[in-house]
Order: structure tokens, then C-alpha cells, then sequence
């Protein structure tokens, strides 16, 4: 009997794109269906810090990222909430030959870089399908889609979200999602000529700051407690925000000034989710935000679900047994996904008790530290 190579990508973000790329690098066959129809990426724009930029290295995809995006030129600056610079990072490369120590990108072009990598690939992709059962088998799974759709995989791969369906199927007792305490804003603008890493400006119980994400553009973010959760309707997101930037000097001020309709606003909550393990039943594995969904505040969500990518296809390139393949992964991932998790949250509940910007920048600094050590 022909062995199964196949395997099933549940969610089509870019995680569940990333998997699916090292999957098939791994020489797996994989397939992604993703409950979007249109497959489309919303959203303003994304930091991705060397981390993540060396794990998009590993899928062969950093040159591409970094001619679709900004590589950060200049030091990270820590500025107080006028704009005076307080510290500055690095500027020789920290994570490897030829890999910037920060980058930035707007999430739909992200999108674009991939899905036109897992179309090269070959990999189908079903959409507007959502899995809405699994049945273990003796040697493989079957996933059962809303399309009525079935097929026996080697393994499937849940990789669909902070709201992740597989991880309710499969764990129906598992932790909700969390809510912080912070809300976070974000909004693209342009970029003025000397902004060319990203900045953050720390104010009293919240903190703003802007990052390039291509020649013309930046994005500006701003975090800040949101005791309650309020909603807060749409339609008010331009005048709220400029009324929150405006706290600031600097940049931060003329950026407060210039926002528009056109600005790409969003407002979220911030939520949190980190299981223990296992991360898998059967032959059902959890990644990236379904299992470890953190905080923005060292910039690494989307770098730990690359990261997953990148650890998964090394270990399937040599690993045949599921079982040990799923457990491999879990303790190579758990211990550095809680810590960097953790120290997001934390750095939040730092900045929601106004607590030195000293003791802030240090909690920061110290995972970066992490964040550089190998995965």
C-alpha cells in the first residue's frame, strides 16, 4: 500500500501558508482550506523583528518579504512621550548574515508574498470551507468539511486562530482566549524620510509608536489600558485615535494631525491564549495562535507561528511516527512560546500599572535576548 504523504492545512493565514510551504519542502503533500472565500489578509501593518525575518529565511521567503515590506536601517529608539530619544538598539546584525534586526510590512502584502509562494508550490487550496469533523483512523485521519467534502490525511495541521474551530473540535474544555486589560490601535500612514526603524514613545498608562513597512509608508500603533473592554464603534476610530495621539510630541503629534479616511484605523482588544500540553490529539496538531496567540508588544505573534513552520518541516523531514513527529515539535516550542508569551503580557501589565520606563524597557530587553538564541 502506497504510503500517505498527505496532510491538511487548516486555515490559510499565514502561519497555515507557512506550514504548508515547509510541509512541502519536507516532502509531505499538503492542503490548506481556509473558511474565507475570498482569501484575502485585512489588517494595517506588521512588525516583524529578526526573529521572525530568520524564520522567514529558513522557508526561503526572506527576500521576497523584504522587497515587499522595509528592513529597518537605523537603531530601534526608545523615546519618553515628546519624542526624546531615551536608548537606542542595535545596528550590526544580531540574527544572522544578512537578516535585519527589525522589518515591517502591511499585512495584505504579506499575504500576497505567500499565497504567491504556496501557488509556485502547487499546493491546492480549498476556500469558503470550514473542517467540521475528524475520525481517527488506524493510520491516518479523516477530516469531514462543510463542503461535504472528505479525505484520509497522514495528519492535519489546525492553524486558524486566535478563535481556532479545529482547536474546539479537538480540545472542547481548553481555555477561552483571555483579555488583557489593553486595547490596541493601529493605522498606516507615510513614512517621513528619517524613520527608518521602528520608534516607541512611552506615556503615562499607554504607549505609542511607528514602524516602516516600505518606502512610502509606516504603521502607528498605539497600546492602551482598556479597563472594561468597551466596544468602541467604527465609526468614531479616527477622532478617538487622533484624540489619544495628540498625548504625544514628536512624530507621534503630526501623525495625530494627518489621520484620515484613508488611514486603514482598526481598535481590538488584546487577547491572550497559551495551552499546555499536548498540543495534539491523535493526528490533529495545534500551531501558532490556536495554541500560543500573545501580545504585540516584542512584535513576535506572527514570528512564533513562522517559527512553528519552520521547526515542523525540519522535524517531519525526519521523523516518520506522528506521535513522536507531535511530540518532538511540543517540547521544542512550548517552554520558548510560554516564556516569549508571558514577557509580552507582562510587559503590558508594566506599562497598565505605570511602572518605570526603565523597568519596561529591561523586561523588553531581556526577551529579545530569547528571541535571538536559536530555535
Amino acid at each position: 500500500m502506497q504510503e500517505n504523504r498527505n496532510v491538511l492545512i487548516v486555515g490559510g493565514g499565514m502561519g497555515g501558508m507557512a506550514c504548508a510551504l515547509a510541509l512541502h519542502g519536507a516532502g509531505l503533500s499538503p492542503e490548506i482550506v481556509e473558511i474565507d472565500p475570498a482569501w484575502n489578509a485585512l489588517g494595517a501593518g506588521l512588525t516583524l523583528n529578526g526573529g521572525a525575518l530568520r524564520a522567514f529565511a529558513s522557508l526561503g521567503l526572506l527576500d521576497a518579504v523584504k522587497a515587499a515590506g522595509f528592513a529597518s536601517v537605523g537603531p530601534v529608539r526608545a523615546c519618553d512621550a515628546q519624542g526624546n530619544v531615551l536608548s537606542e538598539g542595535p545596528t550590526a546584525p544580531i540574527f544572522g548574515p544578512g537578516i535585519p534586526n527589525m522589518g515591517g510590512i502591511l499585512r495584505p502584502r504579506l499575504h500576497e508574498v505567500m499565497r504567491s509562494a504556496v501557488e509556485a508550490a502547487g499546493i491546492a487550496v480549498r476556500t469558503g470551507v470550514s473542517i467540521t469533523a475528524f475520525e481517527e483512523r488506524e493510520d491516518s485521519v479523516r477530516a469531514t468539511g462543510s463542503d461535504g467534502l472528505a479525505g484520509d490525511y497522514r495528519f492535519v495541521v489546525g492553524a486558524d486562530g486566535l478563535f481556532s474551530a479545529t482547536r474546539a473540535l479537538i480540545f472542547p474544555d481548553a481555555p477561552r482566549p483571555r483579555f488583557t486589560g489593553q486595547g490596541c490601535w493601529r493605522a498606516v500612514v507615510p513614512r517621513p524620510a528619517d524613520v527608518t526603524a521602528t520608534w516607541v514613545y512611552s506615556g503615562e498608562g499607554c504607549k505609542a509608536g511607528f514602524n516602516p513597512i516600505s518606502q512610502d509608508l509606516m504603521y502607528v500603533y498605539l497600546l492602551e489600558s482598556a479597563p472594561g473592554n468597551p466596544w468602541i464603534d467604527q465609526a468614531d476610530w479616527l477622532e478617538l485615535l487622533r484624540a489619544r495621539l495628540l498625548r504625544f510630541g514628536g512624530h507621534v503629534k503630526a501623525i495625530a494631525e494627518g489621520l484620515n479616511a484613508e488611514s486603514l484605523i482598526n481598535y481590538r482588544p488584546l487577547e491572550v491564549v497559551l495551552l499546555s500540553p499536548p498540543w495534539h490529539k491523535g493526528r490533529v496538531l495545534l500551531v501558532g495562535d490556536a495554541v500560543h496567540a500573545t501580545t504585540p508588544h516584542v512584535g513576535y505573534g506572527a514570528g512564533m507561528a513562522i517559527e512553528d513552520a519552520a521547526v515542523l518541516g525540519e522535524l517531519a523531514g525526519g521523523i516518520e511516527d506522528v506521535e513522536t513527529l507531535f511530540t518532538t515539535f511540543t517540547a521544542r516550542r512550548y517552554e520558548r512560546c510560554r516564556t516569549i508569551l508571558e514577557g509580552s503580557v507582562a510587559i503590558g501589565e508594566l506599562e497598565m500599572a505605570e511602572a518605570p520606563v526603565a523597568e519596561q524597557r529591561a523586561l523588553s530587553a531581556r526577551i529579545s535576548r530569547l528571541i535571538q538564541e536559536p530555535i
